[in-house]
């Protein structure tokens, strides 16, 4: 019973460890800097957080605009609606670094790291 919880518990991390989730991010505005998130943090747009819909806050995820092959990593902090068509919402720090503030909205894929 314990090899195939080992077991388990190995093909579920390596799984984890390799998907990867593909789709549109924004970014958060002006006026959200400063509020508390869900997690109890304040927000602060010249830092390297984001909000997704499901990962454990405090998780590293690199994410990478499909548009231009920019990378920033980022730590969740924040929660998403689940009705969201978005997969993620950045902090305006990180979304200078995939270099989609013009745009306003841009499609990525996201890897949890840690």
């Amino acid at each position: 019973m314990k090899q195939i919880i080992a077991l388990l518990a190995t093909v579920f991390l390596f799984s984890a460890a390799t998907d990867l989730q593909k789709g549109t991010a924004s970014y958060y505005g002006k006026s959200m800097n400063g509020r508390r998130t869900s997690s109890g943090k304040i927000l602060q747009n010249d830092s390297l957080y984001a909000a997704h819909k499901t990962l454990p806050f405090g998780s590293i995820v690199r994410v990478v605009n499909l548009k231009n092959d920019s990378i920033v990593l980022v730590k969740i902090i924040d929660r998403m609606p689940q009705k969201s068509s978005r997969i993620i919402d950045l902090t305006q720090a990180a979304a200078k670094q995939l270099n989609f503030i013009n745009a306003g909205l841009t499609t990525v894929t996201l890897e949890v790291i840690e």
